[in-house]
């Protein structure tokens, strides 16, 4: 009913989205490498939503690449007429994604010099997108439980950043840097609202 009250009265509609995404082999280490790189450059440019939404572009781009090693998928989110009620929301995701286990990436310290030459490779990487943007989608509005869905809703992601509707972006991942590895056991501790594609 306020969806529709506030069609009629022009209010802005904003949506918060958050999809998980779980990428499971040998392979999906490099994938760590893309996720650092944009990591960093959104915290060098202290959070520009242009450069952030670039590589947000380029994160989906290569989680479409990477579709064959795609495990189990979920989402979740809101619709809201208020932007100071999405903003809630969009930090209440944030302080929830950044929670999981080991999502965030540690820049401050460089490799030691008893570090050992090789390191280990995790076989899962979870991503986690949460974004707040204007309007209606319906690619992201939906169950992402399947492949499919899930690569349409990877490219509305994309063409939301070229259309600038984008108002805010955030990438989690799990484990957030090379050498941390993620268990079978704890993908089920903390994240448990994953489905099997």
């Amino acid at each position: 009913m306020r969806d529709r009250f506030s069609k009629l009265t022009g209010g802005t509609r904003f949506v918060v989205s958050r999809l998980f995404l779980h990428l499971a082999g040998q392979e999906v280490a490099p994938i760590l490498g893309v996720l650092n790189s944009t990591a960093r450059a959104a915290i060098d440019s202290d959070g520009d939503l242009e450069i952030m939404g670039e590589g947000l572009v380029e994160l989906c781009q290569t989680l479409l690449q990477y579709d064959e090693y795609w495990l189990s998928a979920a989402n979740e989110g809101d619709v809201f007429w208020d932007e100071g009620e999405a903003g809630d929301y969009v930090n209440e995701l944030f302080t929830d994604s950044a929670q999981r286990y080991l999502s965030e990436p540690d820049f401050s310290n460089g490799s030691q010099p008893n570090d050992p030459l090789s390191i280990p490779v995790t076989r899962n990487v979870v991503v986690m997108i949460t974004v707040a943007f204007e309007g209606e989608v319906p690619e992201l509005e939906t169950d992402l439980s399947n492949v499919e869905a899930l690569k349409d809703a990877l490219k509305a992601l994309i063409n939301l950043h070229y259309k600038e509707k984008i108002r805010a972006i955030q990438v989690h991942f799990s484990p957030a840097q090379l050498g941390d590895e993620l268990t079978n056991d704890q993908l089920l501790q903390y994240f448990t609202e994953l489905i099997p594609l």
